[in-house]
């Protein structure tokens, strides 16, 4: 296991880290334990919840975990706030109130004293951004949370985000939680450039595209049944059938050419990927069953070559909008 910091501070955490959503969702507890057991024993230190994952479960799971195999101090978790976690008209939020709350529940679900990373989940338009960072800075101070990161925000609501942090002397972010992955690149535009200019760590999540880079679906033929995209197809969900286009076609295409020629699964080439690029941390690989996470590990101590990044880059490449076009364009010598 590769190991790297998270972002300017001098904690080091696994190269994969280790997404818990299916725990107590798709996967009950014991399978839950043993995916975590494997983990740890491949080296990963790193796992991310969220007190919303199956309302609570998923904490619960992982701190049960944490308690009975005595790992809590070997392991960086990280946990998130933002979304409905009651009836009550405060149950979610970035207020101070919900914040407070929140923290609370999840420390106890977790069975800890303390979150090594906790992440607003989700911008929140309704709240004061000076209120959220400084319930947050509290808890740095407390205690009780030890770094704070962001997921699911745009540029501008990061650097906003940064700047008043700064500006007061509170805790700033140290990590940007967005979708990231061959198939959703606009990412790069400009979330990917700013974590680089500040020093945060990034943590794609979804790093698999849902499950379109995994070699399942083929053009022309209907997703199996028992899969995300098929279930999403089955409810007749317009989300995944707009990924069902020539450039999807076209990274599957490359994908299968990359892993033929390694002798790796299309999943594992597409982890690779993200792991060489340079402002990514710790990819977050989601796992059902141990056999999905033991395939998932399979894109350790391995690199693609230049030309293999080149082929991925090319068939995911992304036409940029304006302003992205026009200022690369201005400043081509």
């Amino acid at each position: 296991m590769e190991y790297r910091y998270l972002g300017n501070t001098g904690v080091k955490v696994s190269a994969l880290c280790l997404g818990c959503l299916t725990f107590g969702r798709e996967t009950d507890e014991t399978t839950s334990r043993q995916i975590l057991d494997r983990f740890a024993s491949a080296g990963g230190n790193f796992l991310d919840t969220a007190d919303v994952y199956s309302l609570g479960a998923s904490e619960e799971i992982v701190g049960r975990w944490l308690h009975d195999a005595g790992h809590r101090q070997q392991i960086i978790l990280a946990t998130k706030v933002f979304s409905r976690m009651g009836a009550g008209p405060n149950d979610e939020g970035l207020s101070r109130k919900h914040i407070c709350d929140a923290v609370e529940a999840s420390l106890r679900r977790l069975h800890t004293d303390y979150i090594d990373l906790y992440q607003v989940h989700c911008w929140d338009s309704r709240t004061p951004l000076a209120e959220t960072l400084a319930a947050l800075d509290d808890l740095v101070r407390a205690g009780k949370v030890r770094y704070i990161g962001a997921s699911n925000f745009a540029g501008w609501h990061l650097m906003k985000a940064l700047a008043t942090s700064d500006a007061h002397g509170w805790a700033r972010f140290i990590s940007l939680q967005p979708q990231y992955s061959l198939i959703v690149r606009e990412t790069e535009w400009e979330l990917i450039p700013l974590c680089q200019a500040e020093g945060l760590a990034v943590l794609p999540w979804s790093p698999l595209g849902s499950g379109w880079l995994t070699g399942k679906y083929r053009s022309g033929q209907e997703p199996p049944e028992d899969s995300r995209v098929g279930r999403a197809y089955k409810r007749g969900d317009d989300r995944w059938r707009s990924r069902e286009n020539e450039r999807t076609w076209g990274i599957l295409a490359a994908l299968d050419a990359v892993a033929a020629a390694r002798g790796k699964t299309q999943a594992q080439v597409a982890l690779a990927w993200l792991l060489a690029q340079p402002v990514v941390t710790s990819p977050i690989i989601g796992a059902r069953t141990v056999a999905q996470l033991e395939s998932n590990l399979g894109c350790l101590g391995w690199s693609l070559s230049a030309e293999e990044l080149a082929q991925l880059d090319t068939a995911s490449a992304l036409r940029l909008p304006y302003p992205y076009d026009f200022i690369r364009n201005a400043q081509r010598v």
